[in-house]
């Protein structure tokens, strides 16, 4: 297989770190690796696999010496540097949110929509909260239909970067200490709290995060009419999102079946044996490329028609790098094998 010229822009953020770690583990085909983060980062030496590399800056990146680019950068700077980057000739992986609502930019989940890849130079990355829940979503939408979908969300602190793991920790030992616990990221408290509110609120009083749970998931199953509704919360724990899910069915739907379905779904492992209180939870789920999924039943309301379950996965992980060295991958085997 033909070596590549590799970059991680964004490299020592908490998906850049984990993007050079599912590289090498999933054994990308890296011929040469160069590291890129903010000029204040540029000249610090990170050991890898390949020899210690040294950080370069990611606003002067000559993208003519790479083939592939991994952005793990926000804000702005992904719309200032993918045109760039393309015009050199580069594969442009967006981890960011930029494109992701751009008709023209596919956005990708291996398991579902490899084929809406196509020629294209740049490739959007689910946000995290839609790539956890789409892969069971999209087995009951391919085999049963779906009129309804109703999520709930429980996400973990490092959803929101580093910045949010430490808020948790020091606050936590604040308030165990008897302090009172402050916020500065949040927007309040996070030690023994939850907050339903990641990201600005729209006008429909929605928060973003929710909308881009809605508007991701039918742009990836290629279907603008599926009626969802979503409510994201923030929990005070470190890693991997959990989320409840109610579907409404067109056809009947038989818990044992699809539980079936799920077992033999690649990126799912089921975690559904009630009796022995085994089902999905972020100790279990965290540093595992799977979803899990579990507490597969029938809904009350919607019946025969209706389905319930609990998932949970690592929004670092399938929520971020792992499925952005899975579209690398595609990418590989389509233009450089």
């Amino acid at each position: 297989m033909t070596k590549l010229k590799v970059g991680i822009l964004g490299a020592t953020g908490m998906v850049g770190k984990e993007l050079l770690k599912v590289l090498f583990d999933r054994k990308f085909p890296i011929g040469e690796l160069r590291l890129y983060a903010s000029e204040k980062s540029a000249g610090k030496k990170v050991q890898t696999e390949l020899g210690e590399i040294t950080i370069e800056n990611a606003n002067t990146a000559d993208y003519s010496q790479l083939d592939i680019a991994f952005f793990a950068i926000g804000g702005g700077w992904p719309k200032e540097n993918a045109p760039k980057a393309i015009e050199a000739g580069c594969v442009v992986i967006d981890n960011s949110s930029t494109f992701r609502g751009d008709k023209d930019v596919p956005l990708i989940i291996p398991e579902i929509n490899p084929q809406a890849i196509g020629n294209s130079k740049l490739i959007a990355n689910p946000n995290c909260t839609t790539a956890i829940a789409v892969i069971p979503l999209h087995q009951i939408y391919k085999n049963y239909g779906l009129k309804k979908v109703i999520i709930s969300t429980y996400q973990s602190t490092s959803g929101a970067g580093n910045k949010g793991m430490v808020e948790l920790e020091e606050e936590t030992r604040k308030a165990l200490n008897g302090e009172k616990a402050g916020n500065e990221l949040f927007q309040h408290p996070i030690p023994f709290n939850v907050i339903p509110h990641i990201d600005a609120f729209q006008e429909n009083r929605y928060t973003k995060e929710e909308m881009k749970v809605i508007w991701e998931t039918r742009k990836i199953f290629g279907d603008e009419n599926i009626p969802i509704s979503c409510t994201c919360v923030r929990i005070p724990i470190m890693r991997a999102h959990s989320e409840s899910i109610v579907v409404e069915t067109e056809k009947p739907v038989n818990p044992d079946e699809v539980r079936k379905i799920f077992e033999k779904t690649p990126g799912i492992v089921v975690k559904d044996d009630i009796d022995n209180n085994v089902y999905p939870m972020p100790l279990t789920s965290s540093e595992k490329y799977d979803v899990e999924v579990g507490r597969i039943r029938q809904n009350l309301i919607f019946k025969e028609h209706g389905l319930e379950f609990f998932v949970s996965g690592d929004q670092l992980l399938k929520g971020a790098a792992l499925n952005a060295v899975q579209i690398g991958e595609l990418v590989v085997k389509e233009r450089f094998s």
